[in-house]
């Protein structure tokens, strides 16, 4: 967002909407918990399986995550934290190279940097972020976020590995179950009606598993050996600089993400959640739940949209509602067979949904210069653009001693530079 278009100039609506399930009693909060869960489900798990990391871990995490963030909040605002896919890549990229122990350790710096950036709002404003991040600046950055991860998406739905290492089912037989668990989320995200417009991701899984089962690609064997109760596989961090320097400036995009998830929700409930917890403290409960969740092993956890537009449809505008979607989260962490189950999803039904799933990530940051009218007839806005997606994409890397750069981390920072030194036109 520019400053003329910052969150004081959006409008939000100054009268509360009327929350129907402000009188619900404590089981039936419990159940509308529970749907909250659901819909956040898909893509929560989809995060962890994608990038290797423990799936209950990943639960555990966004539950207790969601708690922590509550408590910076004073229990205010209706949200349920969960996995992040704009980590996915950098995600991917540390636990092959590094390991996910080291990995960890870029991720809890990269929540200290959210912590920062919510106490450089407390002392300057809102306004400090959009002008050190205008859409010129976060669209492109987004954008390759979501391009950098095409590749990834469509070898999984071939049947391969997500690098194309390792043929992993036969391609035809991939292709039958990835696409149709690509089309049965398109048709859901698009056709259905009600709450199960929210679970299009869900939906998806569902049929591509059905089709694995009839084709005997699922191996079940790790749903026999694993035990009913079990403690989730929680990992340390372990310090590397080299991680730690790669994974910072991917916080750039999911932190001002939060802005327009907390504008979102602001103009669903009727309240201004800007000002009354106030952006400084919805962000540090951000940062607090990502580095306390690196500090486990689970992935990065934010605000999370696909809850924004349940809220809106169910009008659950009571925070008690997503304590307890955390509450029901953390408990099924320890069912052992819950997790086992996640793990046989087969890549291809993975793969068909990524390809919607990191397409929109692209369109998202496409959107964000369409929606704030971003001219690249401009010449400085031309450049931002064009060196920070070739960049990106590309794959162009800095090294700097026994340091290096590249992919979304190099890019965001280059786009910074270039939107901070670049002269600007009257």
């Amino acid at each position: 967002m520019t400053a003329k278009n910052a969150p004081d100039a959006i409008l939000v609506a100054e009268q509360p909407i009327e929350d129907i399930t402000a009188n619900l009693t404590t089981p039936q909060q419990i159940l509308a918990g529970g749907q909250m869960l659901f819909v956040a489900f898909g893509a929560l798990v989809l995060m962890p399986l994608i990038t290797g990391l423990d799936a209950n871990v990943a639960l555990f995490t966004a539950g207790f995550g969601t708690l922590l963030f509550h408590l910076v909040t004073k229990g205010q605002v209706p949200i349920f934290l969960a996995s992040s896919f704009a980590f996915v890549a950098p995600i991917a990229y540390g636990v092959q190279t590094w390991g996910i122990p080291s990995t960890m350790s870029g991720l809890f710096v990269a929540g200290i940097v959210y912590m920062l950036m919510a106490y450089a709002v407390k002392q300057r404003g809102v306004d400090f972020i959009h002008r050190l991040l205008p859409p010129v600046v976060v669209g492109p950055v987004i954008m390759v976020i979501g391009l950098g991860l095409a590749p990834m998406a469509v070898n999984m739905a071939l049947g391969r590995a997500g690098d194309g290492s390792m043929v992993l089912i036969e391609q035809n037989t991939a292709l039958i179950i990835s696409l149709s668990a690509l089309v049965t989320t398109l048709l859901v995200s698009t056709m259905a009606k009600g709450v199960f417009k929210l679970v299009p991701i869900f939906a998806g899984v569902i049929v591509g598993y059905s089709l694995s089962f009839f084709f005997g690609v699922i191996d079940f064997a790790p749903i026999i050996n694993a035990p009913w109760l079990s403690v989730p596989n929680f990992v340390a961090p372990e310090w590397n600089w080299h991680a730690i320097l790669f994974m910072i400036p991917v916080a750039i995009a999911p932190a001002v993400e939060h802005v327009g998830d907390i504008l979102a929700i602001s103009n669903v409930t009727g309240k201004d959640f800007l000002k009354k917890p106030g952006l400084h403290r919805t962000l540090f409960g951000d940062g607090l739940a990502t580095s306390a969740s690196a500090l486990l092993g689970g992935p990065p956890n934010t605000t999370y949209s696909e809850v924004t537009g349940a809220v809106m449809l169910t009008r659950n505008f009571n925070p008690k509602i997503m304590m307890w979607a955390a509450v029901i989260a953390i408990c099924l962490a320890f069912v052992g067979k819950f997790g086992a189950i996640l793990q046989t999803i087969p890549v291809a039904v993975m793969g068909g949904i990524m390809i919607l799933l990191f397409g929109t990530i692209a369109s998202v940051g496409l959107n964000a210069l369409i929606r704030h009218q971003v001219d690249l007839s401009n010449a400085r806005n031309l450049c931002i653009v064009s060196v920070t997606l070739i960049f990106g994409i590309g794959g162009m890397a800095f090294g700097f001693g026994a340091f290096s750069l590249q992919g979304v981390s190099l890019c965001g920072l280059v786009a910074i530079a270039l939107n901070l030194l670049l002269p600007r036109v009257k």
